[in-house]
C-alpha cells in the first residue's frame, strides 16, 4: 500500500509518499513548494486571496505528484498559519473546490498527539516516559507520556514566525536588548504551567521536532542532514542558550551564513532559540534527542493502524464546524510499540 500526506505550515507546502507495507511509513519521495504564507498574513488577519490561490495551486500539485507515484489523494492538513485565519473556512472550501483534496485543520492539542505518536515509534519503548518539544510558525506543541499515546498535551500560540512579528519588527534586523527580554518574559509567562506538569512528570526522555530545532540543532554541533536519520542527534540546553545570544547580535542575513540556518528561517530563528531554550530550561531539560519523525508520520502511522475512517472523521469535523473544528480522539490499534 502506497500512501501520502501534505502538510501545509508557514513556511512551505510539504509532501511524502511513503510505502506503508509492514506497519511502518517507509518514505519514497518527498517534495516542497515554498509559499511563506506567514509571511504574508498579519498577526490576527485574514490570508489573502493571492496566497490563497497559490496554495491551491501547490497542493494540486502536491496531488498529482503523488498520484505519479501510485499513491491516492493525500491526506492533506494544514498547521497554524491556516488554523487562525478568520478566513480559514473560506481557505479551506477554495482549496477542495480547485483540488479536490480535502484540506483539513487540527487542533493543536491533536497535532502534539499525533506528533507524540511519531516520535514514540521512532524512539521506541526503551526512551520510557517521553517528552516532546515541537515548535511550529504559529504554535508550540508540547506532550508528555508513558506510553504509545502522550497522557498530556498542550498547544501555546509561542511559534516562531508568531512571536518574530509579534516581539522583533520582522526579525530582519539584529533586535534591541530590550526587544528580546520582551520576548524572554513572554515566553515564560505562556510556558509557566505547562512546564511545571513537565517537570512534575519527570520524564526519563525528551525529543525536539520540527525544522526549527533541525537547524537549531545543527547551529549547536549536531550532525548535518546528509549523513542520514539514523546518526544520533542531541542538544544540549546550554548549547541553544549560547545559540541564542550569538543569533541575537546579528541580522537575518548574517544569521543565514551560520551552519543549519537557512535563509528563508533565519529572520525567525532568533525567536525559535528563545522558546526552545527557555522551554527547556524551564521543564528542567538538560538535552533534547533531535528526532526526525514527527506530525507526518503520526498521520502515516495512525493511518496504517486504524485504516481511513479516522481521517473521514476529521474532514468531516471540518466541515460540521469549519470555524472551530473539534478535537479527533485518536484510537490506535494495540499493536506492539
Amino acid at each position: 500500500m502506497r500512501i501520502s500526506v501534505v502538510d501545509v505550515g508557514s513556511k512551505t507546502v510539504r509532501l511524502m509518499v511513503a510505502d506503508a507495507e509492514g506497519g511502518v511509513p517507509l518514505p519514497v519521495h518527498t517534495a516542497k513548494w515554498r509559499l511563506r504564507l506567514s509571511e504574508q498574513v498579519e498577526p490576527g488577519g485574514p490570508i489573502p486571496g493571492e496566497a490563497v490561490e497559490r496554495l491551491a495551486e501547490a497542493v494540486a500539485d502536491a496531488g498529482r505528484t503523488a498520484a505519479r507515484w501510485g499513491a491516492a489523494d493525500p491526506l492533506a492538513f494544514a498547521t497554524a498559519v491556516v488554523r487562525a485565519a478568520p478566513n480559514r473556512g473560506e481557505v479551506l472550501r477554495t482549496v477542495r473546490d480547485r483540488t479536490g483534496i480535502a484540506l483539513c485543520t487540527l487542533p493543536g492539542e491533536v497535532e502534539a498527539e499525533l506528533t507524540f505518536l511519531g516520535a514514540r515509534r521512532w524512539m521506541g519503548w526503551r526512551a520510557g516516559p517521553l517528552a516532546l518539544l515541537d515548535i511550529g510558525g504559529g504554535s508550540l506543541e508540547v506532550a508528555f507520556g508513558r506510553g504509545r499515546l502522550p497522557d498530556f498535551v498542550a498547544s501555546l500560540p509561542l511559534g516562531a514566525a508568531r512571536l518574530t512579528h509579534e516581539f522583533l519588527a520582522g526579525g530582519e534586523d539584529a533586535p534591541e536588548p530590550e526587544q528580546v527580554r520582551a520576548l524572554r518574559r513572554k515566553v515564560r509567562h505562556q510556558l509557566r504551567d505547562v512546564a511545571a506538569r513537565i517537570r512534575w512528570e519527570g520524564p526519563r526522555t525528551a525529543v525536539a521536532t520540527s525544522r526549527t530545532f533541525q537547524q537549531l540543532g545543527r547551529l549547536c554541533g549536531a550532525s548535518p542532514g546528509r549523513h542520514g536519520p539514523f546518526v544520533e542527534r542531541r542538544m544540549l540546553c546550554s548549547d541553544l542558550g549560547e545559540a541564542a545570544g550569538r543569533l541575537a547580535a546579528l541580522s537575518a542575513a548574517e544569521r543565514a551564513r551560520l551552519p543549519g540556518i537557512s535563509a528563508p528561517r533565519a529572520a525567525q530563528s532568533l525567536a525559535g532559540a528563545v522558546v526552545g531554550h527557555t522551554a527547556m530550561k524551564l521543564t528542567g531539560l538538560e538535552s533534547v534527542t533531535l528526532c526526525p519523525w514527527a506530525i507526518r508520520e503520526g498521520i502515516l502511522l495512525r493511518h496504517i493502524e486504524d485504516g481511513p475512517s479516522w481521517w473521514a472523521e476529521v474532514v468531516r469535523r471540518n466541515d460540521e464546524a469549519p470555524a472551530a473544528p473539534a478535537p479527533v480522539p485518536l484510537r490506535i490499534a494495540t499493536t506492539s510499540g
